[in-house]
Formats: C-alpha cells, structure tokens, sequence
C-alpha cells in the first residue's frame, strides 16, 4: 500500500485533492471544518465556463489572457479553460446544486468577461455551497482521514526531498509524521494586509514554509485587489460585495453621482479588476468617495444577492434604497510556489495547488471566477495523479524547516500598514524602498516569518520596474495614465 498522501488546507482545492486521490489514503490537515475558515468558503463570485450559447473555450481563454496581461501560460490556460465544462459537471456529481433557469444554468457575467459564463450556486453564496458539499464527500470518503483543528507547522527532508511534517494539535501539541508527498493547499496572503477579503488564517503560512524549505517562486509581486469591498472601519477583514453585481447591472459612483468608469475603458465596470482598483483608489486618493449603486436591481437584489443583502444591513447600509461605499482591498494572490502543470514544486514530494500555487494560468491579474475553476481543475488533475504515482519514502527526517517566529500583534499591525501603502494597486519605489527598510529596522519584523514572506514580495515588485497587470508603478516611466488593454485583442495576438 502506499503512503499516505497529506493535503494541506481543507478549502476548494485541498478537498478537490483529497476527493481525487482515491484509493490512496489520505491525511486532510486544516485549521477548521469543514473548511469554513477558508477564502473558498467565502467566495461569492461562482465558477467561469464556456456552457452558454454561442461561448466556447477559446473565447474563455482569450478573456484569460486579456486580464492576464498576457502574462500567462497559454498552453495550461487552453487546458484550465477546456476542462471547465467537466468540473461543474463532477461538482454536480459531489452534490452541488447550482442556479438553473427554464433554459439551462443561470449564466451571470463579471470583470473582464466578454460573456455570461459564470456559473452560481445560491446567489451569490457559491463558494459556501461548494466548500459544504465537497466537505460532506470528504467526510463520508473512506480514504479521508481528516485531522480538522491541526496546523502544518514544520516540513521534514531528506537528502533534497520531502521525508515528514509536523503538525501542531488545538492544544499546540506538535506530532510528527512520516510522508513522501505533501499537497500545500493553504490559500493566499492576503491576510498581510489591513484591507482585505481573505480571512485571518489567509497569511502566507504555507508559502513561507515552502520558501524556507527552497521551493522556487514565481511572480510573488503579482497581487491582485478587489474594487468593491465595503468600506466599513473596523480591524480585520473587510466584507466583499461580488463583482456580479456589476455584471447584473450595478454602477460604480463618485460623491456627485457620476459614472466613476465612464470613458475609462471599453468595458466600464466591467474591466478587469486591476483597472477598476487603480480607479477607485485614485479617486478616493484625490479626496474623493466611490459608491456601488445597486439599487438599480430593485427585488431582483435581494433574490439573486442574499450575501450582499445581509452583509450590507449587518452595517446599517440598505442597497436597496442607497448606494453602498466601495474601495479596494487585497483579494487573491497570482504569484505563490512555483510548480508545474501537475503542480509540483521544485523539491520533490512538494506540491501545491490553488492560490498558494503559482502554475502561471493567472498570469497578472486573475479573471474573475477563475479561481474556483483552477481549484476543481488543477486539484483534481494532482490527486489523481499522485493516486497513480506515489513517491518512494525517503526514510527519516535529518532535517527540519520552519518558517521561523510569528510576529507580534503589534509587528502585524504596522505590517499590514505598511504593505497597504506600498503594494497597493498603485505603486512605486520610493514607497517600496521605504517598506524595506522599515521592516529591516524593527527586530520583531525582520526575523518573524510574516516580515520574511514580506520582504520577498517588496524586493520582487521593486525589481519589476514597469507595470504589468496588477504591479502598476506609478514611477515608470511609460505610464501615460492609468488605462491599461483598451484594445481587446483578438485570441492568439497577445504576445
């Protein structure tokens, strides 16, 4: 029999690992259950396929590339794009119920999409139902064994390979375990910021642990920001309300009633995202307020968006009747473990997949609705690999890698600051250098992982000195003005 598989993260992609990996047993590693701690469960957007009329792949795959920058990887984009279709049909088969109408799936649009593919599964709550109905498969599999209220805490090699891991109990007990394979699952980092989408456990964790163990990275400066979070004070994560709503028809507004993306690009509010982030924020940096007016939708609002309905009363906001304050907040990251269309990382027995993994189909700036697409469809795709390629045991651990030392409360505080102002959706050196050198100079910061993983994300966006999708320098020179891929180019003409 081989050895058991361990999986990470218990969100979209973890699950999808795990579910895929049958019959080899598996060890499911995650914070919480069923995964209700992780930025899947929170998604609202729903799942992008070419499943309507007159809308096939390539037009996808085009729309991919565009928000991308080009900056993608072409080959496992056609893939990611291709294999759509079947991973809303396998999500169905896992027993997630997704939106239908008379004729068909209830197809809504999003950024950067030319059309309506994007499938929903209770309004705007598709991320819960998938996450739940995943989780209850996890549950019944008898190939899962799931460890919830553990932490990955250390990863053990051998002779340039992965031999164990170590994992922290609720009640901080560390245990430690043989393994050959290892599936890092663990989400993004935008938890690093102080405006932001992703819940707290979305810090970085798992890529800092793969760095330190000296996986290559790939595109680390690449993060992408949402326009529409509700901008609400308060210290920790700030609720999103879904690119959807724009797709149904809400407007962006400034403090005067104006259009806010009038003229600004061919799609209006409808660009991809890094375009309508440097917007809002420009706007909001020049003295003014950015407001989504969803009160357009009328009853259909609170049919089709309970999640932003109970989200915006929570706050003493009723969409239906005003206009609801935006701005813009660190949502996904591009970059993250470097690995290959299988989603293995440099250091054999490592892999990853979803947002801690960078497998280049995002390139610079994600399609909104992509990214619950690659987490059925990359997690899949591992699972079932690795159910058919076992790594030999590399024998016993000699030696063991750890982030390093947490931060204090404090040290985040002023981290989170810092990387608002300098890794924002506008940036530019001074700031970046300014960041640097801050974190350097306090202890606390430059020897925590936090601090770490920071300093690796500064030193790649100083490095690129242009923009490219959602890195915008400010300080380059070529930027004329904040408008970015006016022109849609026809598939295959992006460079």
């Amino acid at each position: 029999m081989s050895t058991p598989l361990v999986v990470g993260g218990a969100g979209v992609a973890g699950l999808a690992v795990a579910l895929s990996a049958a019959p080899r047993p598996v060890l499911l590693v995650s914070r919480g259950r069923p995964g209700a701690a992780s930025a899947s469960a929170l998604a609202q957007g729903g799942i992008a396929a070419a499943l309507g009329e007159g809308d096939d792949p390539a037009q996808h795959a085009q729309d991919t590339m565009v928000a991308g920058a080009g900056h993608n990887d072409a080959a496992r984009v056609d893939w990611l794009v291709s294999q759509a279709p079947a991973a809303v049909g396998w999500l169905e088969e896992q027993g997630v119920v997704f939106d239908r109408g008379d004729k068909g799936y209830r197809l809504g649009r999003e950024g950067g999409h030319g059309r309506h593919r994007i499938v929903h599964a209770r309004g705007d709550a598709t991320g819960a139902a998938v996450v739940a109905a995943l989780a209850a498969c996890a549950d019944a599999a008898a190939h899962v064994t799931w460890l919830d209220a553990h932490t990955l805490r250390a990863l053990g090699l051998r002779e340039g390979r992965i031999a164990g891991l170590r994992l922290a109990d609720a009640a901080g007990i560390m245990h430690e375990l043989p393994a050959a394979d290892v599936v890092l699952a663990t989400g993004g980092l935008g938890a690093l910021f102080a405006a932001t989408t992703n819940p707290r456990g979305a810090d970085g964790f798992g890529l800092a642990l793969a760095l330190e163990a000296r996986a290559a990275a790939r595109d680390l400066e690449f993060i992408q920001f949402h326009p529409t979070a509700l901008d609400v004070a308060g210290d920790g994560p700030r609720p999103l309300l879904t690119e959807a709503l724009r797709g149904a028809g809400s407007v962006l507004r400034d403090e005067r009633g104006g259009l806010l993306m009038a003229g600004r690009h061919p799609l209006g509010d409808l660009a991809p995202r890094d375009v309508v982030s440097r917007e809002v924020l420009r706007h909001r940096r020049g003295g003014g307020s950015v407001w989504l007016d969803a009160t357009v939708l009328g009853e259909r609002l609170a049919a089709d968006f309970p999640t932003a309905i109970t989200t915006c009363r929570a706050h003493g906001i009723d969409p239906l009747r005003e206009w609801i304050p935006v701005a813009p907040a660190a949502h996904f990251h591009m970059g993250g473990v470097a690995v290959d269309a299988l989603g293995r990382s440099t250091l054999p027995g490592l892999h990853a997949v979803g947002e801690v993994a960078c497998n280049g189909v995002h390139g610079a700036n994600r399609l909104a609705s992509n990214s619950l697409l690659e987490g059925v469809a990359f997690g899949r795709r591992l699972g079932a690999w690795l159910a058919r390629n076992p790594s030999a045991p590399a024998g016993t651990a000699s030696r063991w890698v750890t982030p390093g030392d947490e931060a204090s409360p404090f040290d985040l505080r002023t981290l989170r600051a810092l990387l608002d102002e300098a890794l924002g959706p506008v940036r530019d050196g001074e700031a970046l250098r300014r960041a640097l050198a801050r974190i350097a100079a306090m202890p606390g910061l430059s020897r925590a992982w936090q601090g770490r993983l920071a300093l690796r994300l500064l030193h790649a966006a100083l490095a690129r000195r242009g923009s490219l999708g959602a890195h915008w320098r400010e300080d380059a020179c070529e930027n004329a003005s904040i408008h970015q891929r006016i022109a849609t180019p026809a598939y295959g003409e992006i460079p």
